[in-house]
């Protein structure tokens, strides 16, 4: 089903944006966990910087500048380290991560994605790592009028199918959004999970599926 809200099919920002947003949506309504340290993390490095700011002006305007010159130097220089430490954060530990949590099966996945200036191009790499095993990463290049129509409106289902058909966790958690990309005479060399997934999305149907009691309807992202 496509969403009611409208956005402006040539702003990158906001095809990324959204699409961004409809990947926890999803992953969640399949019963992942999400983890939220990442942007808890965030968030409390900028809301310290913005008290100190706060509290500074506000000595200052109580007390003056002279008596309180040397705390506001103080926070001055602890601003600039936090703005530093955020900065640092979103670049170098966060690196477009979307998306932390874990599955219903206790593996862990994570989704980080991007654009190149005034390319419409998707780019969204996921890791996953099994309960007992090394971490797999697969990486995708997806435009967005596979999902976006042309008035703006996103379109949850074809998003989901490619999440669901190109991640083996993923297709696990929701058979029925899979659909086979591999050609007939490259299954041997499929993952073995999106085969099983494939196979049991003729038979089964989706949580969200049952909840709804219509086998076409869309979820919303």
């Amino acid at each position: 089903m496509a969403s009611q809200e409208k956005i402006s099919v040539h702003n990158l920002a906001d095809l990324k944006n959204t699409s961004d947003d409809a990947i926890p949506n999803y992953l969640n309504s399949l019963k992942f966990k999400q983890d939220h340290t990442l942007i808890d993390t965030r968030l409390a490095l900028g809301y310290s910087a913005f008290a100190i700011a706060a509290a500074c002006f506000l000595w200052d305007y109580k007390l003056g500048f002279e008596s309180t010159k040397y705390y506001t130097a103080a926070a001055v220089a602890l601003y600039a380290l936090l703005n530093g430490a955020l900065t640092y954060w979103i670049g170098f530990v966060e690196k477009g991560t979307v998306y932390q949590g874990t599955a219903p099966d206790g593996s862990k996945i994570s989704i980080a994605t991007s654009t190149k200036k005034n390319v419409p191009i998707y780019n969204v790499k996921i890791t996953v790592t099994p309960k007992k095993g090394s971490p797999q990463t697969i990486e995708l290049a997806k435009s967005f009028t596979e999902w976006f129509d042309v008035q703006g409106r996103f379109i949850a289902r074809p998003f989901q199918i490619i999440l669901a058909s190109n991640v083996p966790l993923i297709a696990t958690a929701d058979p029925k959004r899979v659909q086979p990309a591999t050609p007939a005479a490259d299954y041997l060399n499929a993952d073995a999970s999106v085969l099983d997934a494939i196979v049991a999305s003729e038979t089964t149907s989706t949580g969200a599926d049952a909840a709804s009691g219509k086998k076409s309807k869309r979820r919303k992202a």
